[in-house]
């Protein structure tokens, strides 16, 4: 795989473990001022997936979901950049997103909102979009453990080829099956 183009990349995981796992390889190619907006139905592994960007990030934890906080910071533990992590759920317009004065912490930490999707995009100029997908039908409903499929969309300028040929290297090595597809605007 490569990662020239304007591409998404679709990493399929087989459970919890591979998607923090992918997390933890993404968290390797982040830096202050990114920006990753999260979307994808209930139970879909949004924190899951924080969780394990947390570990790769070497925050301090545990990262839990910040549904009735709104926001959580999670300071670094390793010198890098903290984690923001927000969960625009309950908020309603730009509005209360614009109230949460995320844009204050956005240039010192790595920012991801759950449930982001056409709501914080306007803060900033470049962000990552993360789709989590889960499967509707699963062979065990008593499993935890259940297939995912994470879309990850790079946009503005700081995902450049260069930074999307890092992306693509750095999560190939996490055993999970890449593949490139088109972007959005690429299918219009």
């Amino acid at each position: 795989m490569t990662g020239s183009g304007n591409g998404t990349l679709e990493i399929r995981t087989v459970d919890a473990d591979g998607t923090r796992a992918v997390a933890v390889a993404l968290a390797a190619v982040l830096r202050a001022g990114d920006l990753l907006v999260m979307d994808g139905p209930l139970g879909a592994g949004k924190t899951t997936f924080t969780q394990g960007l947390g570990d790769g990030l070497g925050v301090r934890g545990p990262v839990a979901s910040p549904t009735f906080v709104i926001e959580r910071v999670h300071p670094s533990l390793a010198g890098g950049p903290a984690l923001v992590h927000v969960d625009a759920y309950r908020l309603g317009g730009g509005g209360d997103i614009d109230d949460l004065d995320l844009d204050a912490d956005l240039d010192q930490a790595v920012t991801v909102v759950e449930w982001g999707r056409d709501r914080v995009e306007h803060l900033v100029d470049s962000y990552l979009l993360l789709e989590l997908e889960r499967p509707d039908q699963v062979d065990d409903p008593d499993d935890p453990d259940e297939p995912r499929t994470l879309r990850i969309t790079p946009s503005g300028q700081r995902w450049d080829e260069a930074a999307r040929d890092q992306l693509a290297a750095a999560l190939t090595p996490v055993g999970a099956r890449l593949t490139e597809s088109p972007t959005p605007e690429e299918n219009r």
